[in-house]
């Protein structure tokens, strides 16, 4: 009987545990830290061993094969150990991917794929078509394999679930864009983050899609070094050699594949913005390619809503707009997010810095922000980059205190944007939780105006 064992246990953890389980796998789960009451709970009813607050080495050094959840770095001392030993370490999705037929549409990027796997999702859904949800988003791959199998799953895919997958076959692969982000796991070797994206392409056929944007510089030179047999389907603002989607002269968004061509107003679109111009780009070609009806496809485009935490109203308080945009944990979103922001901004940064450089935002921080206010454990890093290039820039350390600023500093017609550039972990559990507790403080605020 083969011994599977899974380092984490979490969503994608608990998942690949249960696959593993009905499979016919001797399995075993190891979490350093503590397990939530519900991954508890389903383990003891799956009647699948398991240990937290500490890695057994002489149970783990058993495995046959480890699942890894991608949140742990490959430079924990438990995967050197499991490496060490030449025991094969596979991604939660690298497993599911060996027992399902059904085709995949796997998205990743620095920014927007959350955006664009849920809209990829909902056009299918809308459609009518038997589609799961996975990956970043969603219930784990391998629980929906296990238990629920769907003909079609669309799979939001960072750069950590990509570096443990190696046979595993997307039928459509996306990459929106690829800047500089996680460094800090990557060695502060943006080449490596760059591979580690491009893991996505591995395996595709001529049978298979890829679906990119064609002016990422990034993604070009790479283009230039990495072969790949699938069917290349760029998108851009304008019409290029080659592109699969554009927008014309008129303002019709055009999509091009040979399965199905279809034309919509970019106005009538649900997402505004140029990223969430090309996010519904990526979403209606794969779309397309799926051989969706364009009328459901336009229809989807114009009827969602969209994700939670990003560029997301929090309400209006004196005058005073509030955006959540707490997903923006690196440079690049937060400049998507200042790009369609009015002037007289208030901007909150800070948080978990993983090798930030500011200079990219810079020219739109002049163009449009006010003051700057940053918000986590030491701000020392932005206060000294930032000092001089804005009017006013304050030093907080909480939440309550960052809102209290801006709300003192606001007058009517500013707008507070929370697009932190940073990780949340330093005085957050999540980006979720640091964005709920920033509409919380916003809420006290319309209360108490």
């Amino acid at each position: 009987m083969k011994r599977l064992v899974i380092l984490g246990g979490g969503e994608s953890g608990v998942g690949a545990a249960i696959l593993g389980k009905d499979k016919g796998m001797d399995v075993f789960l190891s979490d350093s830290g503590s397990l939530s009451d519900h991954y508890r709970r389903v383990l003891d009813e799956e009647g699948i061993p398991y240990e937290e607050g500490t890695h057994t080495l002489e149970r783990i050094l058993t495995a046959d094969e480890v699942v890894k959840s991608p949140g742990i770095p490959p430079t924990a001392p438990v995967v050197k150990e499991i490496v060490a030993k030449g025991i094969p370490v596979i991604s939660e999705i690298e497993l599911a991917g060996r027992y399902t037929d059904a085709r995949m549409v796997c998205i990743t990027g620095s920014n927007g794929k959350t955006t664009t796997t849920l809209l990829t999702y909902h056009i299918l859904k809308s459609a009518g078509v038997d589609a799961g949800l996975a990956g970043n988003v969603g219930q784990s791959l391998a629980l929906q394999v296990a238990r629920d199998d769907h003909d079609v799953y669309v799979i939001e895919l960072s750069s950590f679930q990509l570096e443990n997958m190696y046979d595993f076959h997307a039928n459509i692969a996306v990459i929106l864009n690829i800047t500089p982000d996680h460094l800090d796991r990557y060695d502060y070797e943006m080449q490596n983050y760059i591979n580690a994206k491009f893991r996505i392409l591995n395996n595709l056929t001529p049978r298979d899609a890829f679906i990119y944007w064609q002016d990422d510089p990034v993604i070009a030179r790479q283009l230039e070094q990495v072969a790949t047999e699938a069917t290349l389907y760029p998108f851009a603002e304008k019409k290029e050699e080659g592109s699969a989607a554009w927008v014309d002269d008129e303002g019709e968004m055009c999509v091009e594949t040979p399965a199905e061509s279809m034309r919509m107003p970019r106005a009538d679109l649900s997402l505004n913005g140029l990223h969430n111009l090309y996010n519904s780009m990526a979403a209606a070609i794969s779309a397309c390619i799926l051989d969706i009806d364009k009328e459901e496809i336009r229809k989807a485009l114009g009827d969602f809503e969209g994700v939670e935490h990003r560029l997301e109203p929090a309400g209006t308080v004196d005058g005073v707009r509030y955006i959540n945009d707490s997903k923006a944990t690196n440079v690049n979103s937060t400049w998507y997010a200042l790009e369609s922001m009015p002037c007289d901004t208030i901007l909150i940064l800070g948080g978990k810095d993983k090798g930030n450089d500011y200079t990219e935002i810079l020219p739109l921080v002049k163009e449009k922000v006010k003051a700057v206010v940053c918000m986590g454990k030491d701000n020392t890093k932005l206060l000294d980059f930032f000092t001089g290039q804005v009017n006013s820039i304050f030093d907080t350390h909480s939440i309550e205190e960052a809102v209290a600023t801006c709300a003192s500093i606001a007058g009517r017609g500013d707008t507070v944007l929370l697009s932190p550039c940073c990780a949340s972990f330093d005085l957050f559990k999540s980006y979720e939780d640091r964005g709920r507790q920033f509409k919380e403080q916003v809420k006290k605020l319309m209360h108490n105006a």
